[in-house]
């Protein structure tokens, strides 16, 4: 009985020291600016960081220096801190990431985020070869043109999973396309910069139509068609899914099976020291019952003549 429920202690200390050990690695936070990583000059905007539930403390760092701490208002499962820019300007144009303190561990640098103004050049003009309107297999070209002399260009689609894609040029670049398909079927802007975080006003906007064959007109633009006058840039937002990242949820996780295990544990020893109990009193129980059979034996033969 005693070296059962020695076995079990120790067993019951080694999961936890051995799950304890792994919640010390903490998954990296995830970073994301709202509402764009593209911001026009001297407009707001907010960096947000998450963590794990048990984060306490939150560091932002901006191009390899620390430029801001945050702790969280309410730690829970939503476990986010936001750090606010007033104005965005070349100052705050950079790149961004953060970690987080959960006890006295820090966890790793979250990916990097981008942060970029825009707005701050002349506006460049986009166009699209041969034409807006192709089949899918064709092959397209999209020409950003910039008067002013630039080293740098960004073509973007709206759409929440778009990524800009650069190409180096002078006054103009190409950017070829194909063969396309519907999927590349869209609304299409460039940019010009002179760095990856310092861009141009955004082009008028180009809209390509993809159609499955060439007797589909379905979806051919007619006089009509008219583009927005206004760049939204909420259309390219690139927020991650914050609340399913599996990563976030390991340390809770382990947590809740390390809770489990000790639960069992005591499950299982309050059962052991139960079934030792009953077992002592068991044993007392025939103890007596002996002990009062021969007691009653022995007054017999007392009593019996010799």
């Amino acid at each position: 009985m005693t070296s059962t429920f020695t076995a079990l202690l120790c067993l019951g200390l080694y999961l936890s020291q051995t799950i304890g050990a792994q919640t010390q690695i903490l998954s990296k936070p995830i970073i994301w600016a709202k509402p764009n990583f593209m911001i026009p000059k001297g407009r707001p905007v907010k960096i947000l960081c998450q963590g794990i539930p048990e984060a306490t403390e939150y560091q932002l760092y901006f191009e390899g220096r620390l430029s801001a701490r945050q702790s969280p208002r309410q730690p829970g499962i939503r476990n986010i801190v936001s750090f606010p820019i007033s104005a965005m300007t070349l100052l705050t144009a950079g790149q961004y990431r953060c970690i987080y303190r959960s006890g006295e561990l820090w966890s790793n640098p979250s990916d990097p985020l981008d942060l970029v103004v825009t707005e701050m050049y002349d506006t460049p003009t986009l166009s699209v070869h041969p034409r807006p309107e192709v089949s899918s297999g064709d092959n397209v070209t999209f020409y950003c043109r910039l008067e002013t002399a630039t080293n740098m260009f960004f073509l973007l689609k709206e759409g929440r999973s778009s990524r800009p894609q650069p190409r180096y040029g002078n006054t103009q670049v190409g950017f070829p396309v194909g063969p396309v398909s519907t999927a590349h079927r869209g609304t299409y802007r460039c940019f010009g910069s002179y760095n990856n975080h310092a861009w141009s006003f955004p082009s008028e906007p180009v809209k390509l139509l993809v159609t499955e064959d060439a007797g589909d007109t379905s979806l051919a633009p007619t006089e009509h068609t008219s583009f927005s006058d206004s760049w939204d840039p909420h259309l390219l937002t690139t927020n991650p899914a914050v609340q399913q990242d599996p990563a976030l949820w390991n340390h809770t996780a382990q947590n809740l099976l390390r809770m489990g295990l000790a639960f069992l544990v005591l499950v299982v020893l309050g059962y052991l020291l139960t079934e030792g109990w009953l077992c002592r009193k068991r044993i007392q129980q025939t103890s007596r019952n002996r002990a009062s059979s021969q007691e009653h034996r022995r007054r017999l033969n007392t009593v019996t003549p010799g």
